[in-house]
């Protein structure tokens, strides 16, 4: 399936959904897809046709994006290594859940939970400890008894009371032993998948110099982005704000996705022109000549002139 076809997909099945989706953008490079918001849950959408495309760059970007926004990133794709994925599975990529279009449907449409998560090795499901617990206890069945009858150690079946999880084929002839399920399903909007990158790397990772880096020095937090529609994310008084910085000609063709995105992610949107000297509101978007900007003497100012 193409790229631009699968945009389409993804877009339809969210809106289906009943999510508010932003518009479509070309802009290349570019860390994610889409921005989709329902009831309070806000989505940054990353389509790709095989998921082991989204290096690691693209993947802290997308976590970044949706720290700030109050959301959740997801990976929608295809493929990973040579096979496609498996619908009602879900796979992880650098912490970030990614997941089939028929996943998604299923999930946001039909309601239907995904139960299964791939990683080496297989395919794997999460235990219900408590729940395998009480149904070994209620047979009077030591942890031995059980794992003699699955075929597994002491100590595994220890650990799957304590919530580990185990592979799809353990997890059958559990339920089919107790003749109940124990399984239980992932949900993609509150669980969270293991995080593989450090949560210091933002202040510590390498980044290029950015010519905004002067409003830190009025106490806005400064976030650069390398392949987001906007170049910036700004911070204050728990307050964010989508910015974009260039001269008028580059900033122009991305001031109205910026303006859109901002509104279905129900934040501020800010376009810096290196070459006007002026500020006016397009719409709900500030527009603000650099040198206005740095007579801006503190972040209130700032968020005065965003208005509300």
């Amino acid at each position: 399936m193409s790229q631009d076809r699968q945009l389409q997909l993804v877009t339809s099945v969210m809106i289906t959904a009943g999510f508010d989706v932003s518009e479509r953008f070309t802009l290349r490079p570019r860390s994610f897809d889409l921005i989709a918001r329902n009831d309070g849950t806000l989505l940054v959408i990353k389509v790709v046709s095989h998921i082991d495309s989204v290096s690691e760059e693209v993947a802290f970007d997308i976590e970044l994006i949706s720290r700030l926004l109050g959301g959740i990133p997801l990976i929608v794709g295809e493929r990973a290594r040579d096979a496609e994925l498996e619908r009602g599975a879900v796979y992880v990529r650098y912490g970030i859940y990614a997941i089939s279009p028929s996943t998604l449907y299923d999930y946001f449409v039909e309601k239907i939970p995904p139960l299964v998560y791939a990683s080496p090795g297989g395919l794997y499901v999460n235990i219900n400890g408590e729940a395998l617990r009480e149904l070994r206890e209620r047979r009077n069945m030591s942890l031995g008894d059980l794992g003699t009858v699955l075929g597994v150690s002491r100590r595994t079946i220890s650990k799957y009371e304590s919530g580990m999880g185990t592979t799809l084929d353990v997890a059958i002839r559990i339920e089919e032993y107790f003749n109940t399920g124990v399984v239980e399903s992932i949900d993609l909007i509150r669980n969270e998948p293991p995080k593989a990158m450090e949560a210091e790397k933002e202040l510590t990772g390498a980044h290029q110099q950015s010519p905004m880096e002067f409003l830190e020095l009025i106490g806005v937090r400064l976030h650069t982005l390398h392949g987001a529609p906007f170049q910036a994310l700004l911070t204050f008084d728990k307050q964010t704000i989508l910015t974009g910085y260039g001269p008028a000609q580059k900033v122009v063709k991305r001031a109205a996705l910026i303006g859109n995105l901002s509104q279905i992610a129900k934040k501020h949107a800010m376009c810096v022109i290196t070459d006007y000297h002026k500020e006016k509101k397009i719409g709900k978007t500030l527009v603000i000549g650099e040198k206005r900007l740095h007579r801006i003497e503190d972040g209130f100012e700032l968020l005065d002139l965003l208005g509300d």
